[in-house]
């Protein structure tokens, strides 16, 4: 574990307008003592991309429930690159079939975590793979 606050942006990308998934995530991850930045709704790739670097995030989650996710998604991830923001972890929410994951990891998000997916495994994740990444075990 990381003795250090992790800090998490959650972000809505695209037109979706439902948060209330997000918002949940967003509360047990500050539960578990992570400083957590919600970038609110309807938000583009580059504006993602350019919070993460504005607030120095060490993750980012993304929420769909639109569809959308294997075009956006992909772009978050390429946005962030062009940044040099390569050790951002990125994961992934919301309704996102299990056939559409391969893809999405291909394009550099780490984990997915669909519906009824516990939160403490989103926490758990988080830190075990933020904690990974500052011994330098995890490389991307």
């Amino acid at each position: 574990m990381t003795s250090r606050t992790i800090r998490v942006l959650v972000a809505k990308p695209g037109l979706d307008g439902h948060d209330r998934g997000a918002k949940v995530v967003a509360r047990a991850l500050r539960d578990a003592g992570m400083e957590v930045i919600y970038s609110g709704l309807r938000q583009t790739p580059e504006r993602i991309a350019q919070a993460v670097l504005d607030e120095d995030v060490d993750v980012v989650g993304l929420s769909s429930l639109s569809g959308a996710h294997r075009v956006l998604f992909p772009r978050v991830v390429e946005e962030l690159r062009k940044r040099g923001l390569d050790d951002v972890v990125v994961i992934a929410g919301g309704v996102i079939p299990a056939g559409d994951v391969p893809a999405l990891e291909a394009a550099g998000v780490a984990a997915v975590f669909g519906p009824g997916s516990p939160t403490s495994a989103i926490v758990g994740y988080i830190k075990d793979t933020v904690a990974a990444r500052d011994r330098g075990a995890l490389r991307r």
